[in-house]
């Protein structure tokens, strides 16, 4: 395989022309991967032969105007942060060679693929000891040595992530390997399945991932509580069990994406339903990019949160399921005991408390739109302000969540009145987020808690928060508009409150 030296991302070459010839130094591992597959490179891993890794990265830091943090002082490993004038970074790893010689070092990384460097001061010089130029073209993934799984089951997960994101092939040997590994994942930090976890779900074809995982037995001992979801049947409209159906939402999630993408191929949309859902939310295109790409954590985006809710959106289903007087199936209350389990799921994972708490509300409220969908296609200015009330920013991930809960649930037996009562319902709340948020989801305060302590003479205490909330819920149906009012009908509501004991 060949590649283009000038796909390379300019920080290379000002790297190159700071560093000292005489000094050893090698980009390895994912981007040159990425540079012979012609994707774009998002960070770089160099190694040295030798020298004062923290002192040279210093130094370097210092002269080009990047960012410098020791990752490990005692290994050896430094951290160049690029920031470039459209606010995206550039991460470039700097660490000492591990072994004795470069090929001793491309020997002791995961797959064969990864295994191949190129001369910093050399480009067009590239080493590839194992093959791996040869299994890249052949899409196909091969350990670097068959006790790499076993000394490292993250491995597992990793090799999932470039088989569903490159199409690879894994022989069965391999397979065999992966299996074997498997039941070591809990000696893997928490941490580091976190975030070969994330990085599947921020890529393509996450349902294919979770089949994979299923298939080698990863799941009870990185989602333990989705094993339960298989063969629990739902009752019509429901046409899956709850594993296959949210296997499905995951699919019709990144249907949508791509469709209501700022990078969007008309192509994609040749679905009816998926073209009805460009007709209706189109407009909001680079909004939705823009909120899914958002970080909540460095290295997490929104998008893969959604993700993840998305796989436990139904996971409270097995606990909940009953059958009512007619013998019918019910899953009553499934969306808090969901909420719960995706609560300790997230802590055991380490994910932020802003992180779970997200994911908390989309699964709690994941029905939201669509009881909405079923009751009017018409949202009054007091639903729209409750929902994002009680959802804040999660109210945008709620929506796609639903239309893809929807489009899972019904399948080839949608009609095309009841998809375009749920998308009228999300237009009219992604319209109030986007384009009305003063009047329908957040409007200015024409009173504070002070005003209503001096006027009404109240002491301090909830009763003033419930207030304050009667008199924004009246903003927004257009009942008060001035200060005045905003002080009346809160007297008004006191006086209710009073008479109603």
């Amino acid at each position: 395989m060949s590649f283009d030296i000038g796909k390379l991302p300019p920080e290379f070459l000002r790297l190159r022309d700071a560093l000292p010839s005489e000094l050893e130094v090698y980009l390895v591992g994912g981007a040159v991967r990425d540079l012979l597959l012609g994707l774009p490179i998002h960070d770089m891993d160099f190694v040295m032969s030798g020298g004062d890794v923290l002192a040279v990265s210093r130094q370097l830091a210092a002269e080009l105007g990047f960012a410098f943090f020791p990752l490990d002082a005692e290994r050896q490993v430094a951290r160049l942060i690029a920031i470039r004038p459209d606010g995206s970074r550039l991460d470039m790893d700097f660490a000492l060679l591990r072994g004795s010689s470069l090929k001793d070092d491309l020997g002791s990384r995961d797959f064969t693929i990864n295994a191949l460097a190129m001369s910093l001061h050399d480009p067009a010089k590239m080493f590839d000891p194992l093959g791996g130029a040869v299994d890249l073209l052949e899409k196909r993934l091969k350990p670097c040595s068959p006790s790499s799984f076993v000394d490292d089951p993250v491995r597992v997960l990793r090799g999932i992530r470039f088989v569903t994101a490159h199409a690879f092939k894994i022989d069965p040997e391999i397979s065999q390997m992966m299996r074997q590994a498997v039941d070591l994942l809990p000696r893997v930090s928490p941490e580091r399945l976190r975030d070969e976890l994330f990085s599947i779900l921020s890529g393509s074809r996450a349902a294919l991932a979770l089949r994979l995982m299923e298939k080698f037995g990863v799941l009870p001992h990185l989602l333990p509580e989705l094993p339960s979801l298989k063969g629990v049947e739902q009752p019509p409209p429901h046409l899956l069990d709850v594993w296959e159906h949210t296997l499905d939402l995951l699919n019709e999630l990144d249907a949508l994406q791509s469709v209501l993408h700022t990078d969007y191929n008309p192509d994609d949309s040749a679905n009816l339903m998926l073209g009805l859902a460009v007709l209706r939310l189109g407009r909001y295109r680079n909004q939705l990019t823009s909120h899914l790409s958002e970080q909540l954590s460095v290295e997490r985006t929104v998008r893969s949160l959604v993700y993840f809710a998305a796989l436990y959106h139904d996971v409270g289903k097995p606990q909940a399921r009953q059958l009512d007087e007619s013998g019918k199936v019910r899953f009553l209350g499934h969306d808090e005991i969901g909420a719960q389990l995706i609560r300790e799921r997230g802590v055991a994972l380490r994910l932020s408390n802003v992180e779970i708490n997200r994911m908390v509300l989309m699964v709690r409220h994941h029905m939201r739109p669509i009881l909405l969908a079923k009751q009017t296609t018409s949202l009054t200015p007091r639903a729209i302000y409750r929902y994002f009330r009680d959802l804040g920013a999660a109210g945008v991930d709620v929506c796609l969540l639903s239309l893809a809960d929807t489009l899972a649930t019904y399948r080839h037996t949608i009609s095309q009145e009841i998809w375009m009562r749920q998308l009228d319902v999300v237009r009219q709340l992604l319209e109030a987020w986007w384009e009305r948020p003063q009047e329908q989801v957040s409007p200015p305060a024409l009173i504070s808690g002070k005003d209503l302590l001096e006027h009404l003479r109240l002491p301090p205490g909830a009763l003033i928060g419930r207030l304050l909330e009667a008199v924004r819920e009246a903003q927004v149906t257009g009942e008060v508009t001035t200060r005045e009012q905003a002080l009346d009908w809160a007297k008004l509501k006191l006086e209710q409150l009073d008479d109603q004991g």
